[in-house]
């Protein structure tokens, strides 16, 4: 392999932390050091001598410092190959070689995080910068790029081992990793221009990224690509697994219907939600939403719309789950959780869903906009005789906030703000129905002045007439079927009430 030699640096950097020992590690083994304005006075702060870039210019720094480097006498001894002609020509316009580019970036993502001034902002687009990294990784072939200051351990590493040079090997890697960092913070920049758009979520999930014990099944690999300490606070010690990622994610999407709500708790298992209760206290939510269904509640995932407090940590203590996911809790309620260990506590720092959806599959990837839509009672137009009550019409809405959460074909039982009976997943409608009565029924549940809310269409009335059967009072579907009036029709011969809302929620 190629093996370069270095014989001179151009270091221009905004963090200067740790960059002292390359410094004299460089100076002792009669390296070249070319820099600019604050990187340049460090480095003759450390006794060090240094030429300054303006001597190979010609020019000084311009324009509030955003000119300094964007120079041929500059990016010519960077960009050129160590083959005859260029040399001849960087001779011809007395510009040396540089070997090695120690640069980083102005802090564009620090800076948002801190200011939401547009004009401290745009300063922190960094142009001298990325253009130098670009430049010498483009010619990793002759040059060594050196793109933050994560990388300094590698470079000067490698750079001790192997006696003042670097391998091609060496090189490639460090302008791999010098993309990456360019490519990252022109997400960021593109992010802020796009108000924060889902468009990059790809983009920028290949440089946050955390390889999990396995995926769905011990033997598939698996590594979340994401920030998850941007939106969570992990309490606890034990690790999120593949599945609970994929159960966090319902579980905060199904929450968001009643963030702004009484408290509420939600009992989630395999994306399905088994229990969802509304009440007056927190702990009273709990009570209801583990009633739902204490049997699938066993190792689910639990989430909450407000604080943990001692007397709900009491009673969820009882019960054996994977992950708690709430917007806050007392020291004292993590003190009595978080002392059994096969638990996951998480804190919930914003309530922020994507607004985009992705999904892998065949060679390529789908996207499509999130299911933002919750129905109101504006969006309910009641099509038979009868129409539903106040209390019914809160109910339908309860119901479908919860349905469209439940795979198709889903069907969610509501009473009193609590979710009593859930189908979903099957082939047909009526196995659902069947399957949501049935866990009702089970549990204790009386049906009776119960609602039905179905996330798409009845095309035949077999549903509603299994509805009226079993007690349920009002039933919420979107409508669009040809057959939409003999569903009507029946409802208005036993004096059913049924709302239609014009919008379907399939969850596949």
């Amino acid at each position: 392999m190629k093996a370069i030699k270095i014989k001179s640096a151009l270091i221009s950097v905004y963090h200067k932390d740790n960059l002292e020992p390359i410094i004299r590690t460089l100076h002792s083994n009669d390296v070249t050091i070319y820099s600019t304005g604050g990187t340049q006075s460090y480095i003759e702060s450390l006794g060090i001598p240094v030429t300054a870039v303006e001597d190979l210019t010609s020019y000084p720094s311009i324009l509030d410092g955003r000119v300094k480097t964007l120079h041929p006498g500059v990016f010519g001894g960077i960009l050129a190959r160590r083959e005859k002609d260029h040399l001849d020509q960087l001779v011809n316009y007395n510009i040396p070689t540089i070997d090695l580019v120690i640069v980083d970036l102005y802090p564009f993502e620090d800076t948002l995080k801190v200011t939401s001034d547009q004009g401290e902002i745009i300063e922190k687009i960094d142009i001298g910068g990325v253009s130098l990294i670009r430049a010498a990784a483009k010619n990793f072939n002759d040059v060594v790029c050196v793109a933050s200051k994560n990388e300094y351990p590698l470079f000067l590493d490698t750079y001790n081992e192997k006696h003042g040079q670097t391998e091609l090997e060496d090189r490639k890697e460090l302008a791999r990793r010098a993309f990456k960092v360019t490519s990252h913070y022109d997400a960021k920049i593109f992010g802020w221009f796009n108000e924060g758009s889902d468009d990059i979520v790809f983009k920028e999930s290949i440089h946050t990224h955390k390889s999990l014990r396995y995926g769905e099944n011990p033997h598939q690999k698996a590594v979340f690509h994401g920030d998850f300490e941007a939106k969570f606070e992990k309490l606890t010690d034990k690790e999120v697994s593949y599945n609970n990622l994929v159960d966090i994610d319902a579980a905060v999407g199904l929450m968001n219907e009643f963030r702004d709500d009484k408290p509420t708790f939600a009992i989630l298992k395999h994306t399905n939600a088994c229990g969802v209760a509304t009440r007056d206290t927190a702990v009273e939510a709990w009570k209801s939403a583990l009633a739902c269904d204490p049997v699938s509640a066993f190792g689910g995932i639990l989430i909450s719309n407000t604080t943990i407090d001692l007397e709900t940590a009491k009673e969820i203590n009882t019960l054996f789950y994977e992950v708690l996911i709430a917007p806050a809790f007392s020291n004292e309620v993590l003190e009595l959780l978080s002392a059994k260990k096969q638990r996951t506590l998480l804190r919930l720092k914003d309530w922020h869903i994507r607004k985009k959806v992705f999904k892998s599959l065949l060679n390529g990837v789908i996207e499509q906009d999130r299911d933002y839509k919750t129905e109101t009672a504006t969006d309910l137009q009641c099509v038979t005789l009868k129409t539903p009550g106040e209390a019914e019409i809160e109910d339908l809405i309860y119901a479908i906030k919860c349905v469209k959460h439940l795979k198709s074909n889903g069907i969610a039982l509501v009473k009193n703000g609590q979710l009593i009976g859930m189908g979903c997943g099957q082939t047909s409608r009526v196995d659902s129905l069947n399957h949501a009565i049935s866990k009702a029924h089970s549990f204790g549940f009386d049906l009776t002045g119960a609602v039905m809310a179905s996330e798409a269409f009845f095309p035949f009335p077999d549903c509603v007439e299994m509805a009226h059967k079993a007690g349920i009072t009002a039933v919420s579907q979107p409508g669009g079927s040809v057959k939409d009036q003999d569903s009507i029709s029946y409802c208005d011969s036993v004096g059913l009430s049924m709302v239609m809302t014009g919008t379907r929620h399939f969850l596949h």
